[in-house]
């Protein structure tokens, strides 16, 4: 990708503040061994990711893999739900 824009989970938070994302997920504590928090959180910070997508998670989410959590504390996040 010669003069493509890369982000990385790392590149999301600016100036020292978390992404809206980051933030949901950590209000939501929506990770626990992290193996899928950054895959998660990637896709659904992309501007693609919409109203639509949160209507229809397990297809939005459909290439990221989750083996603790059971995706419950994930969509709470994405919903702003607070655990």
């Amino acid at each position: 990708g010669e003069g493509k824009k890369i982000t990385t989970i790392e590149g999301l938070s600016q100036n020292g503040k978390l992404h809206p994302i980051q933030q949901a997920f950590h209000d939501a504590q929506a990770f626990q061994c992290g193996y899928c928090a950054a895959g998660m959180m990637m896709t659904t910070a992309s501007a693609a990711f919409d109203e639509a997508h949160k209507a229809d998670l397990p297809h939005a989410l459909k290439g990221n893999i989750c083996r603790c959590t059971g995706y419950r504390s994930i969509v709470d996040a994405l919903h702003g739900k607070k655990n």
